[in-house]
């Protein structure tokens, strides 16, 4: 296991938080509940044993322990981005009409379109299991980002991931073309989408795009970066660089408080009590709004989809450090 605590490429004494990260690293390292993602060939080849945890603070403090220099891909955790990248490009009002913002308590394999208007429910959580965590709502999403043909709309994406991390990320290829071609359910999703008159491109083409957005190589600091980015109103903590349009952040973090963590999303506001996001890479990022992005990594997923690991550490942090939204009597949080 390794740890470090640094401000930018300038190393500084373990602090007390550091110690925290280390204590709960070498906690929960133990705990081996939970499967790896089979719903996907390639992520089925992933160690199981992989397990870090970074926090990044919004004045660009980073946190890290354990395997925090791997490289996955980041899967639903992407929705949202990909989200803010859509209302930054059409606007609140339109994107409304395509997708709403109401969290269903459904499993992530439900197949689910809101009856009277048609759309997808919200952004974050599943409508339908595309590869079992493919939601016809995040592709709704997705197909909405502008662009001149394929080409374009793949580089503004990448583009913003490359703002909210603070350096160039690429498309794991060999994942990229395992989802594509066990997309079947997919295409029927979007076929059903298009039906309804939701999405309005070429299906292969928006649906390349997604299967590129999940695909996205991440590592546990740079989920931590990308959390911190949207704790500071959209500039990332460590480049200064706007990522996201300010005006959007609160929408972005009212539909990861509600809907961000698939059928579990409800007792997970009620414990933990921050806006989060998880994917069935293994990933979770968590925001504190103007204090700290946080980042877990484990590929040991609960029957939700969910890290077994990454919701225990979560869990953890928001009690230790009295980081629940709704708790501490307005007392700021611990690790100030």
């Amino acid at each position: 296991m390794t740890s470090q605590a640094n401000q930018g490429d300038l190393e500084i004494d373990p602090s007390p938080l550091l110690a925290v990260l280390n204590e709960l690293h070498s906690q929960y390292k133990l705990l081996r509940e939970g499967a790896v993602a089979k719903y996907i060939p390639e992520l089925a080849k992933v160690n199981p044993e992989l397990f870090s945890i970074c926090i990044v603070t919004v004045d660009g403090q980073i946190y890290k322990v354990g395997d925090y220099e791997q490289l996955f891909t980041i899967q639903s955790i992407s929705k949202v981005f990909a989200y803010g990248l859509a209302l930054e490009d059409h606007g609140l009002d339109y994107v409304l009409t395509r997708v709403g913002v109401e969290p269903t308590g459904d499993a992530f394999k439900a197949i689910i379109l809101d009856e009277q208007s048609k759309r997808p429910y919200n952004p974050m959580v599943n409508a339908g299991a595309m590869s079992d965590d493919k939601p016809l709502r995040v592709y709704a999403t997705t197909s909405l980002i502008k662009g001149f043909g394929p080409t374009e709309r793949l580089n503004r994406m990448l583009d913003m991931f490359r703002r909210y991390i603070g350096r160039d990320v690429f498309v794991d290829i060999s994942v990229f073309t395992s989802e594509r071609s066990t997309g079947h359910r997919n295409r029927a999703m979007a076929h059903l989408m298009l039906n309804f008159g939701m999405i309005d491109r070429n299906i292969e083409e928006a649906l390349d795009l997604y299967f590129q957005q999940c695909a996205v190589m991440v590592d546990c600091q740079d989920l931590a970066v990308m959390a911190a980015t949207l704790a500071n109103r959209g500039i990332n903590p460590i480049t200064k660089e706007q990522a996201v349009n300010k005006h959007y952040i609160k929408d972005i973090l009212s539909v990861m408080y509600t809907c961000g963590m698939y059928n579990f999303a409800g007792e997970w506001a009620y414990k933990i009590g921050i806006p989060a996001k998880s994917g069935i890479c293994g990933g979770i990022i968590a925001v504190v709004p103007n204090k700290m992005g946080i980042g877990v990594f484990s590929p040991l997923l609960d029957v939700r989809g969910n890290s077994v690991r990454g919701v225990k550490v979560c869990e953890e942090l928001s009690q230790r450090l009295c980081l629940h939204l709704f708790d501490c009597s307005g007392q700021e949080a611990k690790f100030d």
